[in-house]
């Protein structure tokens, strides 16, 4: 049996205390995730909004956010939208020229920024696949931080993966890019 996004609503609705991702008509639970995630994903979150909101540079949103995203083999967002997946990163931007305005329900777009933290309980295989599905559809930038050993590895579209340790520092072009132009 397949499930649709209208499934996933009606379900969210009746268990509101749940996260829900829909990959391939399956729903997945997600279940919480351990207090150093929460922490690390909450503090890039604020990092980024005190970036963005002053330079009306995008959205960034937190993993309740959920994305319908195009499907793949067709690579746009045709189709009905009710059996494409629908996923939510840990934190996600948007520029603002992609999202004018914000929606009171799932957006159909793929973000220009994924972020995933690993839980306690995560397994990396699953998280790396979850970024490279958001570059394959159009996200700029994936980022996958690990802090049981304290790395964050860096995707890009048609790039090797970029891992930083310690005082690596990481700059992510997309929210620059406002700055430069004239």
């Amino acid at each position: 049996m397949s499930l649709t996004i209208k499934d996933l609503e009606q379900l969210q609705s009746q268990n509101p205390h749940w996260q829900m991702e829909l990959v391939e008509g399956n729903i997945i639970v997600m279940g919480p995730c351990d207090y150093e995630s929460d922490e690390i994903g909450s503090r890039l979150l604020t990092f980024l909004n005190i970036w963005v909101m002053p330079r009306k540079l995008g959205r960034v949103t937190g993993s309740s956010a959920g994305f319908i995203l195009p499907s793949i083999e067709i690579g746009e967002t045709t189709g009905d939208p009710e059996k494409r997946n629908l996923r939510a990163p840990d934190v996600s931007f948007v520029r603002a020229e992609r999202l004018k305005k914000t929606q009171r329900d799932f957006v159909q777009l793929v973000p220009d920024l994924t972020v995933e933290v690993k839980s306690k309980s995560d397994r990396i295989k699953p998280l790396e696949e979850k970024i490279k599905l958001f570059l394959e559809l159009g996200s700029t930038v994936g980022i996958l931080i690990d802090p049981d050993k304290l790395l964050v590895t860096v995707y890009r579209p048609n790039q090797e993966p970029v891992i930083l340790r310690d005082n690596d520092k990481l700059v992510i072009t997309i929210l620059l890019q406002k700055l430069t132009q004239k």
